[in-house]
């Protein structure tokens, strides 16, 4: 006996399976490169370390990992390895660079340097970081560059920054405290190359 059947059975054809799996990588994508661009933008971000100020903290090709929302759930700790916006102006072209360094004062700490030792409100900064080698010179200038800074308070809503490798690294010493808004985040950890890698 022949059963004759009035329900419709749709074959989907090879063009259209293509076109549904097409367009779903594109949403997969799409969806990726967002989420991505969220946490770039406002959660962590990879930095790429050029210069010597960091050593022997951090070395020249290494890339260290930063938290961007570090600071907005917690205070800024003594201690702390910091990437800032360093802003200057040149010829009225204003500039944007971003440098690593650490904190030494916090907003409200006197700070001052005597004989290459930093004092923070009259008490010495032990600072286990800083390179043997270094510490070894007996010329104070190979030491830490400026062996000598007056007295100065750190303005409220700033921070003073000072490079690991004294004699080579140009910061707060030189261009004074920066304002917390700069900071972009806290170094935490070195990512690459991965035979170092290790937290901050």
């Amino acid at each position: 006996m022949l059963v004759v059947s009035d329900q419709q059975i749709l074959v989907p054809t090879a063009g259209k399976n293509v076109a549904r799996a097409i367009r779903d990588w594109i949403v997969v994508i799409v969806v990726a490169l967002v989420i991505a661009t969220i946490v770039r933008v406002f959660i962590f971000q990879q930095f790429y370390i050029s210069g010597p100020s960091m050593e022997t903290t951090l070395f020249q090709d290494n890339r260290v990992l930063v938290v961007k929302l570090s600071y907005r759930l917690f205070d800024i700790k003594r201690g702390d390895v910091v990437v800032f916006d360093r802003v200057t102006t040149d010829g009225g072209t204003i500039q944007h660079d971003d440098l690593i360094k650490r904190v030494i004062g916090l907003s409200g700490d006197k700070i001052e340097i005597k004989s290459c030792n930093v004092f923070i409100n009259d008490q010495l900064l032990q600072e286990p970081y800083l390179d043997a080698f270094d510490l070894g010179q007996s010329a104070l200038e190979d030491r830490c560059r400026m062996p000598v800074m007056e007295p100065q308070v750190v303005p409220a809503g700033a921070v003073f920054l000072m490079g690991d490798n004294r004699p080579q690294s140009f910061d707060s010493r030189m261009f004074g405290p920066i304002d917390e808004n700069l900071i972009v985040g806290r170094a935490f950890v070195v990512v690459w190359p991965l035979s170092i890698a290790k937290f901050l």
